[in-house]
């Protein structure tokens, strides 16, 4: 069984080790294979672009003057377009003005150093803070989060960033909340992923790291504003709208998406309806929230549910948001094996498996069939990814509601 297999790490130093180190060096080599990748060296100097790409031509509008360019599809295709030489893919920019902010060095880079800097370093804060929060179960939560991981690092995305983040504020909440409070606020970038993390601390009243995040918003914003003026918000709102109806006609490539409304949409419902089923699965992935403070549940425990269910609320989530998913993993193992049943434990570890892994697949698949510039919009592939967290979802409701009482352990049958 997965379960077994996997939890016996945690009861044999010597091959847990050996299990870090092996994906530690897989994870390595990516990094560096994609830097040559991403620095056009060789073979790959007539190559698509990625997401790092957009993140660097994002830095340079910042020193041009003019990021709210980048919230204007057509301009920002022409960006991209220059950028990669012809044709490219379909990349809108939806994220705040402080996350160009953020990026403002990389513009002083070349593309490659760039992101051979920018992964690294994201990547070593959130293995260290995985690391702190896991345990003895670091090894466990790197093998089943690692397609999830790969593939973060193959596009070159912000997961890793994300996530140290939301681990920062589960490492601190207790003692720390000014720290946590910093942290929570630098999910401004990407405030759709701190919405469950932000309501289990207002659930559990901790206002320090509530208003700290809430002063770090506003001073930030502030800042945003002095810098590009007003107008930049009404560009970002802009683009926020246009992104919603590329999403509505199905422009993103939705089997990579992990959400409630890109599995639905492809799996063939309207929009509407898809729309429907995410704001049905946010929901219960907010009531999960509740229900783990309420149920009188660890900490630790809860507040994992609140870490993994941050994933599921937007219908804007990929795989490459899931090292997320992983802190919330790392904070729910000690728990699980007292309140799950092994099967339990293989679905739960299987899915998450399945979400990191099948954009990844699909990806290869894709490029092996119809080249590297393939459409994946052309090409149908089903949106499994958000199949499973919905699953997973269910899962932990159930577990959520089964509350604190062990799980019966049946008698093994004599050898």
């Amino acid at each position: 069984m997965l379960a077994d297999t996997l939890e016996q790490l945690q009861f044999s130093p010597s091959k847990r080790a050996a299990y870090v180190r092996f994906v530690l060096a897989a994870l390595a080599v990516i990094v560096a294979l994609k830097t040559l990748w991403f620095a056009r060296f060789g073979g790959w100097a007539d190559r698509e672009l990625a997401d790092f790409d957009a993140f660097h031509i994002v830095a340079q509008r910042i020193w041009l003057g003019d990021l709210d360019q980048v919230y204007h599809f057509k301009a920002l295709l022409k960006m991209q377009m220059d950028a990669a030489g012809g044709a490219t893919g379909f990349m809108p920019w939806t994220y705040p003005p402080q996350y160009g902010l953020l990026l403002a060095p990389l513009a002083f880079l070349q593309v490659g150093v760039g992101y051979l800097l920018f992964t690294t370093a994201t990547l070593a804060v959130y293995l260290v803070t995985l690391r702190a929060i896991a345990g003895a179960n670091f090894a466990q939560v790197l093998v089943i989060l690692f397609p999830a991981f790969a593939i973060t690092i193959g596009c070159g995305q912000n997961g890793f960033l994300t996530g140290a983040m939301i681990g920062l504020v589960c490492l601190n909440v207790e003692r720390r909340q000014l720290v946590a409070g910093l942290a929570l606020g630098a999910m401004v970038i990407k405030p759709h992923l701190a919405i469950a993390v932000s309501l289990y601390l207002l659930a559990t009243r901790r206002w320090i790291a509530l208003g700290t995040a809430a002063t770090i918003v506003l001073a930030s914003s502030l800042l945003c504003t002095l810098l590009f003026g007003w107008q930049i918000w009404t560009a970002w709102l802009g683009a926020i709208r246009e992104s919603a109806s590329y999403l509505e006609q199905g422009f993103y490539p939705l089997f990579r998406m992990i959400s409630a409304y890109a599995a639905l949409y492809k799996a063939g419902f309207p929009a509407s309806a898809a729309f429907w089923g995410q704001a049905s699965v946010a929901g219960l992935a907010l009531f999960a929230v509740l229900l783990g403070v309420a149920r009188g549940l660890s900490p630790t425990f809860a507040l994992g549910i609140a870490a993994m269910v941050s994933v599921m609320i937007s219908p804007y989530a990929y795989d490459y948001d899931l090292p997320m998913l992983g802190i919330g993993l790392a904070l729910t193992l000690p728990d699980l094996a007292r309140m799950a049943r092994p099967g339990e434990r293989s679905v739960i570890y299987g899915l998450i498996l399945l979400a990191g892994a099948y954009g990844l697949v699909q990806s290869a698949r894709l490029a092996v069939q119809f080249g590297q510039k393939a459409d994946p919009n052309q090409h149908f592939a089903p949106a499994l990814g958000g199949f499973a967290l919905i699953a997973l979802l269910v899962l932990l409701l159930r577990l959520l509601w089964r509350g604190t009482q062990p799980v019966p352990v049946l008698p093994q049958a004599a050898e």
